[in-house]
């Protein structure tokens, strides 16, 4: 294996070069059984482990078995597990408030799990990559779709969904992001779901060194999901271990994109605070050549609008602001050039500036703050 190739299938950064466990004649897949003996032992190979330098993640390098696409499970054969779903999945439609409303199962396998959300008071719907297993899934009253998520902009029928569920899948993956980020991009804006995968910290507390197999790819602890989770684009909202510690269960919701909103009307504010000060004060001046007053400047057009800027750094002096071309000067220039009035743009050196000015410059009629909220005159009145 060459250095380029030893990256973190989460993300990116780089893996530790040497092993931090090597596993020989491991066999080469855990389903699709032989039909007759391997005389010459070819399903027996070597594991090597490696662990991320930056997430943390547990992880193997070589290629998924061929049929990592396809979820294989036996289930049905226990009540328990049965039962625990059922519950589980009655209690997340509840909390989520999905009654009646549409949620996905990726990775449905012949229908297991799907057949308990079928039950439910929910519109459920299943993607299973295997042709058999969605016939199945169909000829039992199931509605599956064919596919996989191995381009995050793929688009499942029916999207978007807005619930979803991945049970001990995605550990299976080789590009987990790519597929996390394919479901985030076919639920919908408040869409939410639950993650389910193998526990490490519990594999690893246990020396369990037998659950290195070739199907799993990534071995995740809470940790290194979250980190997951977080970098496809969800938020993570509970997170602990199920089934005697043996299973990591997430719930995660789609992040919100951030309303903006209230900075445009803010920026409409301030231009028209200043603009009126600008009619009442023919001659102003601004203190401060930092990056939130040449913002300012920029955004609501004050070229051609304010006489000089004042700044107290000399590398900015006798210099023009970018954008607007206004002059800056050191505050002494405030005694050469007198102005009617001065704003001071300092950011959280704002009210000592104003005081400087007051005690300073008592040929200034008014001195006014640029908050958060607009001008704040501070009506000092010097002479």
């Amino acid at each position: 294996m060459i250095l380029s190739e030893l990256k973190c299938r989460v993300c990116s950064d780089d893996l530790s070069f040497d092993p931090i466990l090597t596993l020989s004649k491991v066999p080469n897949r855990a389903q699709y059984f032989l039909d007759s003996p391997d005389i010459q032992t070819k399903s027996l190979h070597e594991l090597k482990i490696h662990q991320c330098m930056g997430c943390g993640l547990v992880q193997l390098k070589n290629k998924p078995v061929s049929y990592y696409r396809e979820v294989i499970r036996a289930i049905s054969v226990s009540k328990e597990m049965l039962e625990f779903r059922n519950s589980q999945f009655s209690e997340f439609v509840k909390n989520f408030e999905l009654e009646g409303k549409r949620i996905i199962e990726i990775g449905c396998g012949k229908g297991d799990y799907l057949s308990i959300l079928k039950r439910l008071n929910v519109k459920s719907f299943g993607l299973e990559f295997s042709d058999r297993s969605v016939q199945y899934c169909r000829d039992i009253g199931l509605k599956v779709n064919q596919g996989f998520l191995d381009d995050m902009n793929i688009s499942i029928q029916g999207s978007p969904y807005n619930g979803f569920i991945v049970l001990s899948f995605l550990e299976h993956l080789p590009q987990p992001i790519e597929f996390l980020r394919g479901i985030k991009n076919n639920i919908s804006q408040e869409g939410c779901g639950i993650i389910e995968v193998p526990n490490f910290e519990m594999i690893s507390k246990n020396n369990l060194f037998s659950e290195f197999i070739n199907d799993h790819l990534c071995y995740f602890t809470k940790n290194t999901l979250h980190t997951a989770i977080k970098i496809a684009g969800f938020e993570l909202l509970q997170i602990n271990t199920i089934l005697d510690d043996y299973i990591i269960s997430a719930q995660v919701k789609k992040n919100k994109l951030i309303n903006l909103n209230g900075m445009n009307r803010n920026l409409d504010k301030i231009k028209m605070d200043f603009y009126t000060y600008l009619d009442k004060y023919k001659k102003v001046a601004i203190w401060g050549a930092g990056h939130q007053a040449l913002s300012i400047m920029g955004l609501i057009n004050l070229k051609d609008k304010i006489r000089y800027v004042v700044d107290s750094a000399d590398f900015k002096q006798n210099k023009y602001t970018p954008g607007t071309n206004i002059p800056i000067y050191s505050p002494k220039h405030l005694r050469n050039d007198p102005v009617d009035a001065i704003i001071v743009i300092g950011g959280s050196y704002s009210e000592e500036i104003a005081k400087i000015i007051s005690e300073k410059y008592s040929m200034i009629n008014e001195i006014s703050i640029l908050k958060s909220f607009g001008l704040e005159k501070l009506k000092i009145k010097l002479n």
